[in-house]
């Protein structure tokens, strides 16, 4: 399967819709959402093209390939306008034997991830950095010391699952309506094959 990752749209339209785009453009089969999809939360300030209400009706087109999970700046009000579930603090996808569990990464969820398989794959998102590897593991994961067993790539591009599969992998895509890296980006999934992309260019 291929799937388009993204986190924190925070109801940009704009990046919304380039979103879309590269959601056909990619040919994925799903589209992955980390939470923070509608509102932009008091401690930021409002992202370019701020229309929730199309976000949600833009999104809605695509309800039925949609899996997404709850962020800190969602709430039940978001779910009455999305026609897809977005209150799960995780969700779990399992693509052929890998396990891809999402979740936006402001909860402690420790020990969901103590749990899962080795070889597994954290996607979160909330600090608006992408990276792949153990530095940008969700701060619940680092401070319990669990990061350590991530991959070792840094911040690569591009990761593919080892055979041995013997760790957590985390990805994080960045945000693509308020990045605090310096670009727009999300991530791409296909068949033990992740890798980064700038939404805009």
């Amino acid at each position: 399967m291929r799937y388009l990752i993204a986190s924190d749209i925070h109801g940009a339209l704009p990046a919304a819709e380039a979103l879309t785009t590269r959601f056909h453009e990619e040919g994925a089969d799903r589209l992955l959402l980390l939470g923070d999809l509608l509102y932009h939360g008091p401690r930021n300030p409002l992202p370019e093209g701020y229309a929730p209400a199309e976000v949600a009706k833009l999104l809605n087109g695509y309800a039925d390939r949609i899996t997404a999970v709850r962020g800190n700046c969602d709430a039940e009000v978001d779910q009455m306008v999305l026609d897809f579930p977005c209150l799960g603090d995780y969700a779990l996808v399992v693509d052929a034997d890998t396990t891809l569990m999402l979740t936006h990464g402001h909860l402690d969820l420790s020990r969901v991830v103590a749990g899962l398989p080795a070889g597994s794959f954290v996607l979160s998102g909330h600090t608006h950095v992408k990276g792949i590897g153990p530095e940008v593991a969700p701060a619940f994961v680092k401070d319990a010391g669990a990061a350590e067993s991530g991959s070792k790539e840094g911040a690569a591009e591009t990761y593919t699952a080892p055979s041995a599969r013997s760790s957590i992998i985390f990805v994080n895509p960045g945000s693509i309506g308020h990045p605090k890296d310096g670009s727009a980006s999300y991530a791409v999934w296909d068949n033990g094959t992740v890798e980064l992309r700038s939404l805009f260019g």
